[in-house]
């Protein structure tokens, strides 16, 4: 189990118990937690979750994907690929490995764990989609899709109320324009990972003053979330 330790085996069979599912092959639980960083300091010796996080985007997307077909009939392939993103996005998948706890279980190298590498969403939702990856290949696509479906049981249940089909950037754009001369702008504050595979992080500005952060796999996904928590603020303060 590349190496694993006796200590990170009982770490590990405790993760399991907490997702609620009985691996066969422990060590796809550990390569599913084990971050590049670490896998280079390694020097090769150890795999990263890279792959694994690959497989369980494609589980996630189908899952989701099927679920959304499935309980709203009417809903056309526009809202459908719609409700989707604003389900399978990166705060949600971040929130939901934060949960699990996932970040107290990752490997990192000692740059990025110096750097709060166990809370940077981007490694959040790696993990967990890895995580995903490493049910499938253990569980079988029924196991890995009725995991999916608890987790995002909250999120498929505001689609239900209509939460998640919010454009909270029109949304925040009202609520600015109702004070004359005020202006918002949203500055892109980084954007990394390779072409194929980006990740950006958007800060929304009130007057030149930022009200709220967002990341995300796109440009608009990274906006909508800075706009939400800018909203959220606004509205805690009244």
């Amino acid at each position: 189990m590349n190496g694993c330790s006796g200590a990170r085996k009982g770490e590990l069979l405790a993760l399991a118990r907490r997702l609620g599912v009985t691996f066969r092959d422990i060590g796809l639980l550990h390569t599913a937690l084990v971050h590049t960083s670490y896998a280079n300091e390694a020097q090769g010796r150890v795999a990263h979750n890279e792959r694994l996080e690959f497989l369980g985007d494609a589980v996630l997307e189908l899952a989701s994907s099927t679920y959304l077909y499935t309980h709203f009939p009417d809903l056309p392939e526009g809202e459908l690929t719609k409700t989707r993103a604003s389900i399978v996005c990166s705060a949600t998948l971040a929130k939901l490995a934060s949960k699990i706890g996932l970040g107290e279980y990752l490997l990192l190298g000692h740059g990025e764990e110096m750097s709060g590498g166990r809370t940077r969403t981007t490694n959040l939702e790696d993990s967990f989609e890895a995580v995903l990856g490493a049910i499938y290949l253990d569980q079988g696509w029924e196991v890995a899709r009725d995991y999916v479906l608890r987790q995002l049981a909250p999120e498929f249940e505001s689609v239900r109320h209509g939460e998640n089909l919010k454009d909270y950037k029109t949304m925040l754009q009202e609520v600015v324009q109702k004070t004359p001369d005020h202006s918002i702008a949203y500055d892109l504050l980084a954007a990394t990972g390779p072409d194929h595979a980006k990740h950006y992080r958007y800060a929304v500005l009130i007057d030149g003053r930022s009200y709220g952060e967002g990341e995300g796999k796109s440009k608009k996904e990274a906006e909508q979330q800075a706009a939400r928590e800018a909203l959220a603020k606004l509205k805690a303060r009244g």
